[in-house]
């Protein structure tokens, strides 16, 4: 991966600032923070399967096509196999989860728990498929960020239960799972070509999740506030903020694009208390504070992990 420099000195010892870094960085931190409220005003409105399988469809078809366009080959049917395994893994498993988790937990504490996906993808990695040598800043950072996530959903005053909570964890595993996978998974040469054609195909799948589950039996009676959150979701946090993700790989240190998994969470937090009027107390500062602090123990240490870059799309997509 090649590294740019971003910022510079001049001669007159003034810095230089790359304005489309800047901006790139901006769409990561705050398009993604934002996907969080947007999810949670849609499925307010819109069934939770509905609204992520029109997401990714559209997102993942007008990806995919486009990199078609630009002349990428077209997977093969072995590639579009394993496109399939993973796309069920971290589109259908974690986003149908996530979904239906906001019907019932506020925006910010579901990015506080989607925080601990580096942690579960390391915890995988290390006691599951051996794939890394254990260290104990690893291990105190994964201990750290679990303490923090239950600490977070304890009983004590939130208006939300713990059952969806541990639905979002559970749904964020089954994505850890994916990225662990699809290391050994062959692929398109393309990123972006084998990122559309994975949520084209799980939004696809929770569409059909949708018709089964009978979520459009009657049908809801969608606002312009909920089509609106579900535009911006497709646009902004799928199409924008990927595309931003994908020219900063390119550009940057891996571990330097990788700091949006701990200002995410802030990002949202501030959202959902000062745009959505959610409850903030002070032990959900805290213990978002001590889930943040363990990601950043996770992605700051020496040869830090980090999925490869396939799959660091919570592409995708991010939330």
């Amino acid at each position: 991966m090649g590294v740019s420099t971003v910022i510079g000195v001049r001669p007159a010892g003034a810095l230089r600032v790359d304005p489309k870094v800047v901006l790139a960085f901006a769409a990561i931190y705050f398009l993604w923070g934002a996907t969080f409220l947007a999810i949670r005003v849609a499925v307010q409105e819109i069934p939770p399967f509905f609204a992520s399988g029109v997401r990714f469809l559209i997102a993942g078809g007008t990806l995919y096509v486009f990199m078609r366009v630009r002349g990428e080959s077209a997977p093969t049917a072995v590639q579009w196999r394993a496109i399939a395994v993973i796309a069920l893994c971290m589109f259908v498993a974690t986003y149908g989860a996530l979904f239906w988790a906001e019907q019932f937990v506020p925006s910010g504490v579901t990015s506080v728990i989607e925080a601990t996906l580096p942690i579960t993808t390391i915890v995988l990695e290390v006691f599951i498929f051996r794939q890394q040598p254990f260290e104990w800043r690893m291990g105190a950072a994964v201990v750290l960020g679990f303490l923090g996530v239950v600490w977070l959903v304890l009983p004590g005053g939130q208006a939300f239960s713990w059952l969806p909570c541990l639905v979002i964890l559970g749904g964020g595993t089954v994505w850890s799972l994916g990225a662990v996978l699809t290391r050994s998974m062959p692929r398109p040469r393309s990123l972006p070509l084998t990122a559309g054609a994975q949520m084209m195909l799980g939004g696809a799948t929770l569409l059909a999740l949708s018709q089964l589950t009978g979520e459009l039996q009657t049908a809801p009676h969608i606002s312009l506030r909920a089509a609106l959150a579900l535009l911006y979701l497709i646009v902004g946090g799928s199409l924008l903020g990927f595309t931003a993700y994908i020219w900063l790989l390119a550009r940057m240190p891996a571990t330097r694009v990788a700091s949006h998994a701990y200002v995410n969470p802030l990002v949202a937090l501030a959202l959902g208390y000062f745009a959505a009027g959610e409850t903030l107390t002070l032990r959900m500062v805290l213990a978002s504070g001590v889930v943040v602090a363990s990601v950043f123990l996770l992605l700051a240490r020496p040869r830090a992990y980090l999925p490869s870059r396939k799959t660091r799309s919570r592409s995708s997509s991010s939330s």
